[in-house]
């Protein structure tokens, strides 16, 4: 829940975690009890227990479709990121999988520790799939199709230029986006979103965690996996991966802003996304992951532990933002907020200073403009210090009771 010195640093920490355990809890005594949709709701707790919660707000109808699109995305991606398949099995694979979720008998060994046990077990995710209607099947199967085939090209192809960074986040990350959208519109929820705002929702999320990742994808084994585009970070030095050395600190920051920047672009398309839906529900599913986007870029900038360990933002943050999240106006406060964060870290005498601070200038305005902002929830609060004993002793006192009482609770269930 969030380590204690973490909330005795940060008090108002407790009460979002402290709901937002409760909400795990529930949600998963409410995995449906049939076999197929039982393993597909335990599988999405198992590899993204973030994104499992913001689903269980959606109507019935629609989770369902969004947890089958992201099992059936997420077993694509196990395809892709397996660097111990050989190109010319895995290729067909990511090509053909849109005609695999078809087949009940279908599977595929790969992956690993979860991620394995959801390939090894991929008719479970089949036999759901076939009890969706058809309009969120056809919307799957085509994203499906078209992220496979772009998968497949890149592959082969390295991430050379910008357009090419910008063409392979659209086949992983931005399908995801249109497919949403597709979703939402079929649920008979939302209108159909133009597919360059969907595509802009998908680019943010993933040069996001391209630009966390970096640590972890280049000392993949056995291959490295390096999605930064040379055309940015050849400026700065001879391979990708010299930006992880010691000596090349000074220059790794400066790309890493250079990154940081680039993702900026897509965040007011997003805020235009978000604006224009309706249904409740939805727009929390949409806005939680973008606001952890744009508060993740916040940490990462012009901090060099991205390329010494794993940059992210504290569970207490985290848990206030999924809390707190409700409104556009909320929606626009912490986009305002992170953005004013990032821009007291730029260094005037970065490379690409000025264009970072165009681009959150632009988005500070579109926040100010849309007259919200003093009806915004505050998700950034200064550390405070100078809490009494007595303060600290309570907290304790509080937390160990409540830990007390969900392992009890935990193992009479």
């Amino acid at each position: 829940m969030g380590s204690l010195g973490a909330i005795l640093k940060n008090p108002d920490d407790f009460y979002p975690l402290l709901k937002l355990k409760m909400a795990a809890r529930n949600a998963e005594k409410q995995i449906p009890p049939e076999p197929h949709w039982a393993f597909c709701y335990t599988m999405l707790h198992k590899v993204s227990r973030s994104f499992a919660l913001v689903i269980q707000q959606l109507g019935t109808e629609l989770r369902n479709a969004v947890c089958i699109f992201y099992l059936v995305l997420r077993a694509l991606d196990t395809v892709e990121d397996d660097t111990s398949i050989e190109t010319d099995v895995k290729v067909p694979i990511l090509i053909a999988f849109h005609r695999h979720i078809y087949d009940r008998d279908w599977h595929f060994s790969c992956g690993t520790k979860e991620y394995k046990v959801l390939m090894d077990q991929f008719h479970h995710v089949s036999t759901a799939f076939l009890e969706l209607g058809k309009n969120y099947q056809e919307a799957i199967e085509d994203i499906t199709k078209r992220m496979g085939a772009g998968m497949a090209k890149f592959i082969c192809k390295e991430v050379e230029t910008i357009d090419d960074y910008d063409e392979y986040c659209h086949y992983v990350a931005g399908l995801v986006g249109l497919g949403l959208s597709k979703l939402f519109h079929a649920s008979g929820s939302e209108d159909l979103a133009p597919d360059d705002l969907s595509n802009s929702m998908g680019l943010f999320l993933q040069k996001t965690n391209i630009i966390r990742d970096y640590l972890e994808d280049i000392n993949e084994i056995p291959k490295s996996r390096m999605f930064w585009p040379r055309q940015i970070w050849s400026k700065y030095v001879n391979k990708l991966e010299d930006l992880k050395y010691e000596e090349n600190s000074v220059k790794a920051v400066q790309c890493l802003n250079d990154m940081v920047t680039n993702a900026l672009m897509h965040a007011e398309d997003c805020l235009t996304y978000m604006a224009a839906l309706r249904d409740p529900p939805i727009f929390r599913f949409c806005a939680i992951p973008q606001i952890m986007a744009i508060g993740t870029l916040a940490l990462c900038y012009n901090n060099i532990e991205v390329f010494r360990g794993v940059v992210k933002m504290r569970r207490g943050l985290t848990a206030k933002v999924i809390d707190r999240t409700t409104t556009m106006a909320d929606v626009y406060g912490a986009f305002f907020d992170f953005a004013s964060m990032l821009e007291s870290k730029v260094d005037k005498n970065d490379p690409n200073a000025t264009k970072a601070l165009s681009r959150l200038e632009a988005i500070q305005k579109t926040c100010r403009e849309s007259g919200l902002l003093s009806k915004r929830k505050s998700y950034i609060v200064k550390d405070e210090s100078g809490y009494g004993s007595t303060m600290i002793i309570v907290l304790v006192i509080m937390v160990s009771i409540i830990f007390s009482y969900l392992s009890a609770s935990h193992q009479n269930n």
